[in-house]
């Protein structure tokens, strides 16, 4: 089997729950990825943002989990802009099916097997 990717997972604190479920798809044996989340309560310490940018920076990609929260979460909002920063390639995956955001500068397409891995295999 291929390298494992590594997929860095930036997600607002209130989506903690889609996003153990999109960790979870990645427990399936046939799942060639692993997913790397930095999730804390305050996004603010420089001491975290060192470690999510290490982090970032050893990331095959990143997926962004977008919905209404996104657009008040400082956290994910920085999570986006360090992997604009280190050049990684990212995808936005709307975590609810009735939440249609639009978070600036991340295209985002509808949470789906396919859509998740055509992400991953083009890393």
């Amino acid at each position: 089997m291929a390298d494992k990717k590594v997929v860095f997972v930036a997600f607002a604190i209130e989506d903690e729950r889609q996003r153990d479920f999109l960790k979870g798809q990645s427990l399936h044996p046939r799942a060639p990825y692993e997913f790397i989340d930095m999730s804390v309560k305050t996004a603010y310490e420089s001491e975290w943002k060192d470690k999510v940018r290490t982090r970032i920076k050893r990331s095959d990609g990143v997926i962004v989990l977008v919905s209404k929260n996104s657009l008040t979460s400082a956290g994910q909002k920085w999570e986006v802009a360090c992997a604009k920063e280190e050049h990684k390639k990212i995808r936005g995956i709307w975590a609810y099916s009735d939440d249609r955001t639009n978070l600036e500068g991340v295209t985002t397409y509808t949470w789906s097997d396919n859509n998740i891995s055509n992400f991953i295999d083009s890393l």
